[in-house]
């Protein structure tokens, strides 16, 4: 049986050469010669349509280029399919398309080339650069950038990639080797520090209150003017430091103090604060006044002219001068609090002023009362057999009660003068 482009011959299906081709066996008779024609006509439609379809593809889509395999290997298959029809054309319509890829190709890579060489010389501009955070996002854009951009022709496609590699190379590698130099010298710096330390602590081990506040000076100076190191390898070091350093410190003042202080005997310090002791009480009764403030100020300055160890015996009057130092600046401050809020206090009578004074004392203690109870709740939750910790916490225990007792000392002597 004859076809247009086979024939049948010996119960098996022969596709007529075409291209250079010999004629082939597509297949064999299977239920009739006439079924079996057909069915190799069927999909030799089969065949046109994937060319139609790749076709249509080509047409619709914007990145046209990455069809070009496809439509090789269409045509690689079209050589060899199984089918009855005239392949030619269908040949023939590839190779166009393939025609029109190259075409559309080169000018892509042409275009990808030109993006790619500015790519590079952006990247030249600032591989030499020392500004390592921004220039490291810079290098991060670039690089998007050159995976975003398509690729150019394969024969200059090492050199291309070679000639940005290799500037994102030289900056990251630049990079790397100042901060391993940054590393080396923290580690030198790290040492001039944990030096310093042994210094504070060999002076504040000293008995010369004198020779050892010398020495913090001249360490503290050298401190400030040691090298970088990172943070957290910094702050233990500088948190032992400058405890030592306050401390050496402390020590020297209390000492001129005493070295200037007049040499009493025990039972003139005792008078002496108990003198002190009476002028604050006095001070602290009625309302403030800037001379009470200043008579304050000068009491305070006596104060601090007595030996830090007080007597014994003075220990009660010592506990009333603070107390009462405590009293009058509250009072000034209350003061200005009542006058901040009130623009008119000056102008109201002495009972409105009085009643603003109890309202805002009773806030404070309120508040105070609060922060102490904190305090407590967190004392409770923390434990530490630490000394220091339970001397720190009882004192920060007794100053919040110290600071309410005063407030509702004077929360007493108004109310009473309503």
């Amino acid at each position: 049986m004859e076809h247009p482009y086979g024939y049948i011959k010996d119960s098996k299906v022969y596709l007529k050469g075409f291209l250079n081709q010999e004629d082939r066996v597509i297949g064999e008779v299977k239920e009739s010669e006439a079924s079996t024609i057909k069915y190799f006509e069927d999909r030799f439609a089969l065949a046109e349509k994937k060319v139609a379809d790749l076709k249509k593809d080509i047409e619709e889509n914007q990145n046209k280029g990455s069809f070009l395999m496809k439509l090789i290997h269409l045509r690689e298959a079209l050589m060899t399919y199984d089918a009855l029809g005239d392949f030619v054309p269908l040949i023939e319509e590839l190779n166009q398309l393939e025609k029109y890829l190259n075409e559309i190709i080169h000018t892509n890579r042409e275009r990808n080339l030109e993006i790619k060489k500015e790519l590079i010389k952006e990247a030249e501009a600032i591989k030499d650069s020392t500004d390592w955070k921004e220039t490291s996002e810079k290098f991060k854009d670039l690089k998007m950038r050159w995976i975003k951009t398509g690729p150019v022709a394969p024969e200059l496609k090492e050199e291309i990639e070679s000639a940005f590699q290799n500037c994102a190379d030289e900056f990251f590698d630049n990079r790397k080797n100042y901060f391993e130099g940054l590393a080396l010298q923290a580690d030198e710096n790290i040492k001039v520090y944990e030096a310093l330390v042994v210094q504070a602590r060999e002076a504040f081990a000293m008995h010369d209150a004198k020779q050892a506040f010398e020495i913090s000076k001249k360490i503290q100076k050298q401190w400030k003017e040691s090298g970088k190191v990172p943070a957290e390898r910094r702050q233990p070091l500088w948190d032992e430091f400058s405890k030592l350093n306050n401390r050496i410190f402390s020590r020297f003042k209390r000492t001129m103090q005493n070295d200037r202080a007049p040499r009493l005997r025990p039972f003139e310090v005792v008078k002496k604060i108990e003198k002190l002791a009476e002028e604050m009480s006095y001070l602290a009764q009625g309302d403030s006044t800037p001379e009470k403030i200043s008579k304050a100020k000068r009491l305070q300055a006596d104060w601090k002219t007595l030996p830090p160890k007080k007597p014994r015996e003075a220990q009660q009057y010592s506990r009333l001068f603070v107390f009462f130092t405590d009293v009058v600046f509250e009072k000034s401050f209350l003061n200005k609090l009542a006058r901040s809020k009130y623009d008119n206090f000056h102008d109201l009578s002495d009972r409105e002023k009085n009643q603003i004074k109890i309202n805002i004392i009773k806030d404070l203690i309120g508040r105070d009362e609060k922060e102490l109870n904190t305090v407590k709740e967190n004392a409770e939750k923390f434990h530490s057999h630490e000394s220091d910790f339970e001397t720190m916490l009882y004192r920060k225990l007794g100053a919040y009660k110290r600071k309410l007792d005063v407030k509702n000392h004077i929360l007493k002597e108004l109310s009473n003068k309503n």
